[in-house]
């Protein structure tokens, strides 16, 4: 399965892609945006078959990525990667079709708890 990062620090999608391989996903192809703009490119062209998405992010936000994905009637699973958190956010991210929020700092075991079920 194809993985779709997407985050504006390199930084932090290395850290990602690393975890996800740490929590037993290493048979997945990871691909990488570092906006929300980029990443809609991406999924057009590589179709993922999930986006970990940050919510902060110049250009699109991850929750905005997320709204026009699901405006344009693609529901591929998705998931944020962030350091927002509380039920506000978490209420508008559910509303808006994400399937979980995993906040800052994660863990592998924590990635393996939350995509275990969506990757089996």
């Amino acid at each position: 399965m194809k993985i779709l990062v997407v985050d504006d620090s390199k930084a932090m999608r290395m850290i990602v892609i690393r975890t996800l391989k740490q929590a037993g996903f290493d048979d997945c192809v990871t691909l990488e945006a570092s906006s929300g703009v980029e990443a809609l490119e991406v999924i057009a062209k590589e179709r993922p078959g999930l986006i970990l998405s940050d919510w902060n992010m110049p250009e699109m936000k991850g929750i905005d990525l997320l709204k026009k994905l699901r405006a344009d009637g693609n529901e591929t699973p998705f998931g944020f990667i962030t350091s927002e958190s509380g039920e506000d956010i978490a209420h508008v991210a559910t509303e808006a079709g994400a399937m979980f929020i995993v906040t800052k700092p994660f863990t592998a075991q924590k990635f393996g708890d939350v995509l275990s079920p969506i990757l089996a």
